[in-house]
């Protein structure tokens, strides 16, 4: 069959490394069995999968114990052929995932031996399995059909993107199945309405619209593709695809708007995993905002559709979602203080134009996710839960620290009241002050197996708020402190000077506080001392008209000398105020006059250059015209001549192929230096002679079978005759006994008979019953009577109502043809009618066209005669002069 010739041919295209191969026999016995066999097409390509993910498997377990390269087969090398698949140097999959410090890292591998067997046996099966998976992928994206086989295909290449490292091919499947999912929203989605009665969807063959299971099994394999990108530190790749969710997310809802169509929306428990996964996402990515809300969404959906949660879960999850909450870094300088931070001028102006990027990124972001305000913030999440009562299962100690680091407590005591409850937050999750940097680190170097659900992770974030509040507080009641006492107030954090001076120094380029490390003088200085600031920025006009007065105080000035000084300037003024305005005036004429000119010259400048470019662009346009008319011409030429020469070459193979050459081995040129005449005429001949030869076997066979037939017949005739004479004498011997049999059994039933008649006829039985015969028949011939009258009646009635029912048909029929009637001599009017319209329309057609020549021969006469009269002018002068 079909299946088991492409199962071998893939199996051949496997062993050989040729994906390419493989890709076209997939898409050829996708085109023969898609609409037929999609269970064949899906068996295929099941076992193309699993072949090459073992191939692979093998091959990294062979790279890995140490095993020498296979040597390339002889199929594979024939004819000095090496497999495009068994090269390394391809765009489609990269090495070293295409970074210079990748390249550069390989160089220096202490396993030298085992990098290059990488490269000669595990690299070529990952190209193939890649290879295979696109190609799927590619063949199934619109096949409603095979849509859970799609995605598994898809699910399955992300796991192999995640177990290998690659982050090249995973963006490049996230960008492929992104363009699967849009060409499915576009040509297929909820706007096509016509396709919602079992229509057929023309524009993405094979895809039935969309359904719930369908939706459901997008949903996953995004939900496994967010994963994969957590767990590859891809969070640009992580957010486009909660984009995805959320468009599919919008179909979901769009589709349900539709009437007629039954989507149910999607299930709490999925959505529950997305938030989840969500979560981890985040986390990973330090966007702790976003966490705490993809946590708060996470616990709100568990407790939907997980009624039976336990306590000791609850407990778990609404302490999650509180801690999430409270790592959220404040912005403090929208309480004001000291240290809050009002950038100025420039920097107020980049600031503000920076928030308000930001403030989108977070809005479109919340609409992504599904989260319940567009302006996500620390204060709404800890609103949210306030209000939601998530407090009450949350453990009291917790609820303390929330209060800490909340409330604007006493700086000098508020780190000694959190530190127990920091403590007792990593005895509950086991982890110290001490291991707490190791956990760390083991966590973000095995990020990939899987999300941390204890609250163990939250300890050193805690521990960055609890520091920036206890700085802030400090800012709102000193203006230095010295670094000893800071080191004192956080000796028992478990965390050392440089880490907290990060913390401030990141905060404070985030304007949530200004302060300065003074390392100096051993100190920390609150407020800004920039000379644009609001205690500097009046200081030096205040300075001036404060010196000013005081100056008038110590040496009064002497009016009467400014008085006349300024009389003297007014009397100037005064006298040269009508010959400066009659100079101003006829310096605006003349400014007009120079102004009005240059924009003539300019005008005139534009004019000529928009004419020049006009004609250009006309001669340009002309000579394009006429050079695609010819390349059309030339390329119809080319075309027609093409044709004619696969026509040629085609008979003159036929032709050679029915005399018995072979035409394989055979060039273009060969063919054509073939002569299609002189082939003709010999395979015509070579035709007539073998029509002869065969009709001369066949007469010989004839002559020959009448011969063996006439001599079978000589033989067989003595036979005949014995056989026909013995079953003669048989017949006629079977015949005499049967007619004896039968005269003598006759015989004895004649007898028979005769001894019953006589035993019969002495008891008289038949003359008792006439009476009783007589007294019946006349009793049966009233009831016939009867019953013939009642069918006479029925078959009266019948007649009636035939004739009736045979008027009522004439009279319809007759209605039927009468509107038919009428409805051909409508037709035929109408018919009529436009044929005398498309007369009438032919018939202007012509007379505008006879005008328009008309016009043009008057033009083309006038032009020859304007030429011929310049003509004869410019010969006229010529003639005088020679006189």
């Amino acid at each position: 069959t079909y299946e088991k010739i492409i199962l071998f041919y893939l199996d051949l295209c496997l062993d050989l490394g040729r994906a390419r191969e493989a890709k076209d026999g997939l898409h050829q016995y996708r085109n023969l069995s898609q609409s037929q066999a999609p269970g064949s097409l899906e068996g295929v390509i099941r076992h193309l999968i699993e072949k090459a993910e073992r191939k692979c498997r093998d091959a990294r377990e062979a790279a890995e114990k140490g095993e020498s390269p296979p040597k390339p087969t002889v199929a594979a090398t024939a004819g000095g052929e090496t497999p495009v698949e068994q090269t390394v140097d391809d765009d489609d999959i990269d090495l070293y995932d295409g970074n210079p410090q990748s390249i550069l890292l390989s160089t220096m591998s202490t396993d030298p031996e085992k990098a290059q067997r990488e490269t000669a046996m595990l690299f070529p099966a990952l190209k193939f399995l890649w290879e295979v998976y696109r190609a799927v992928l590619d063949i199934l994206k619109s096949n409603s059909k095979l849509e859970r086989l799609y995605h598994g295909a898809a699910v399955a290449a992300l796991r192999f993107c995640a177990e290998y490292k690659r982050r090249v091919e995973f963006r490049r499947l996230c960008d492929m199945m992104r363009m699967h999912l849009g060409n499915l929203t576009k040509y297929g989605g909820a706007n096509v309405a016509r396709f919602e009665d079992g229509g057929k969807n023309n524009k993405v063959r094979g895809w039935e619209g969309w359904t719930a299971e369908s939706i459901e099994l997008h949903l996953q394999t995004r939900f496994a593709q967010l994963e994969t990108a957590s767990a590859l530190r891809l969070y640009t790749e992580g957010f486009r695809t909660v984009e995805d969710i959320y468009n599919i997310l919008q179909i979901s809802k769009t589709r349900r708007k539709l009437p007629g169509v039954n989507i149910p929306p999607p299930k709490a428990k999925i959505m529950a995993a997305y938030y989840e996964k969500l979560t981890n996402l985040f986390w990973v990515s330090e966007n702790y905002l976003f966490h705490a809300f993809a946590w708060y969404k996470y616990y709100s959906l568990c407790k939907e559709f997980n009624r039976g949660m336990s306590a000791e879960m609850k407990r778990m999850q609404a302490s999650a979602v509180l801690l999430a909450a409270l790592c959220i870094p404040s912005t403090n300088s929208e309480k004001g203080g000291r240290g809050a931070t009002k950038p100025l001028g420039r920097d107020a102006i980049q600031s503000t134009v920076e928030d308000d990027i930001a403030k989108e990124k977070m809005a479109r972001m919340a609409t992504l996710l599904g989260f319940h305000t567009t302006e996500p913030s620390r204060e709404a999440i800890l609103a949210e839960i306030r209000s939601r009562n998530i407090m009450e299962d949350v453990p009291d100690y917790l609820r303390e620290l929330y209060v800490i680091l909340e409330d604007n407590t006493d700086p000098l005591d508020m780190v000694e009241k959190a530190r127990s409850l920091l403590d007792t937050l990593r005895a509950e999750t086991g982890v110290n002050a001490e291991t707490e940097q190791d956990a760390k680190k083991e966590e973000e170097g095995d990020a990939e197996d899987g999300e941390d659900h204890t609250l163990a992770k939250y300890v050193e974030p805690l521990t960055n708020v609890l520091i920036l509040k206890l700085i802030f507080n400090l800012s709102a009641a000193y203006h230095t402190i010295s670094l000893d006492h800071v080191r004192g107030l956080t000796s028992g954090l478990g965390v050392t000077f440089e880490q907290m001076e990060k913390s401030i120094v990141l905060s404070a380029q985030s304007r949530a506080f200004s302060v300065r490390i003074d390392h100096r003088r051993g100190c920390i200085r609150f407020g800004d001392a920039a000379l644009e600031s609001d205690e500097m920025r009046g200081q030096l006009s205040t300075l001036a008209k404060r010196l000013t007065a005081a100056c008038d105080v110590l040496s009064p000035p002497n009016n009467k000398a400014l008085e006349v000084e300024r009389a003297s300037t007014y009397t100037s003024v005064r006298s040269t105020l009508e010959s400066e305005h009659l100079a101003t005036l006829e310096r605006r004429v003349v400014i007009e006059k120079r102004k009005e000119e240059a924009e003539r010259i300019v005008q005139d400048r534009l004019r000529r250059e928009a004419a020049a470019r006009k004609a250009e662009e006309l001669a340009r346009k002309a000579e394009e015209d006429r050079r695609l008319v010819r390349e059309q011409k030339l390329r119809e030429r080319e075309k027609l001549q093409k044709i004619q020469e696969e026509m040629d070459a085609l008979e003159k193979k036929r032709y050679l192929t029915a005399m018995g050459r072979s035409v394989e081995n055979m060039t273009a040129e060969e063919l054509r230096e073939v002569d299609t005449a002189a082939l003709a005429k010999e395979h015509a001949e070579k035709a007539f002679k073998k029509k002869e030869e065969a009709e001369r076997k066949v007469r010989e066979a004839a002559k020959q079978l009448d011969y063996i037939v006439r001599a079978v017949r000589i033989e067989e005739l003595p036979r005949m005759k014995a056989g026909f004479d013995s079953r003669v004498k048989e017949d006629r011997k079977r015949y005499e006994e049967e007619v004896v049999a039968r005269a003598k059994q006759a015989k004895e039933q004649w007898e028979s008979d005769v001894t019953e008649k006589v035993k019969l006829g002495s008891v008289s039985v038949f003359k008792h019953t006439s009476h009783f015969e007589s007294m019946i028949m006349s009793a049966r011939k009233v009831v016939h009577t009867q019953a013939c009258q009642r069918e006479d009646e029925r078959a009266e009635l019948e007649a009636e109502k035939g004739k009736l029912d045979r008027a009522r048909t004439r009279k319809q029929e007759e209605a039927h043809r009468v509107e038919e009637a009428r409805i051909a001599a409508e037709k035929a009017e109408a018919e009529r009618k436009a044929e005398e319209e498309r007369l009438r329309k032919e018939e202007e057609k012509r007379v505008r066209q006879e005008e328009m020549e008309r016009k043009e021969r008057a033009r083309m006469e006038e032009q020859r005669e304007r030429e011929e009269r310049e003509r004869q002018g410019r010969s006229v002068p010529r003639g005088g002069m020679g006189s």
